[in-house]
């Protein structure tokens, strides 16, 4: 897989290539935070989960993000994480795109739940 190339696909459905795009991964984990009044600072938990949350940005022709648009109007998406080199669910948080420059941002979250892998 190329640095520069996305892969994202409806459940059941091929995989969808995104030429010329850039991935940024941010990974969060989830914490409880307790804080205690008239105490010294707080009470943090690591609950050991992690979530990831990848921005992808390029540049498409609007017939390709009108493919995309229906990946993202079909339900959860498969995507392939370009720096695990792995496959998960993933739900959009957000897809923009400006038909004038042909410019796209897509949102997604890695599902953390997932048990299985698409073939």
């Amino acid at each position: 897989m190329e640095a520069n190339e996305c892969f994202i696909a409806s459940v059941g459905k091929d995989w969808h290539k995104i030429s010329n795009c850039n991935v940024h991964m941010t990974v969060k984990r989830r914490l409880q935070r307790t804080v205690i009044r008239g105490s010294e600072g707080d009470d943090l938990l690591d609950e050991g989960a992690e979530s990831a949350e990848y921005t992808i940005t390029g540049k498409m022709s609007l017939d390709e993000y009108k493919e995309i648009l229906t990946i993202f109007r079909a339900g959860q998406p498969w995507f392939h994480d370009p720096f695990e080199e792995r496959q998960m669910k993933a739900l959009f948080l957000r897809i923009d795109y400006d038909s004038a420059t042909g410019t796209f941002e897509f949102i997604l979250m890695e599902d953390a739940e997932q048990s299985e892998i698409k073939s």
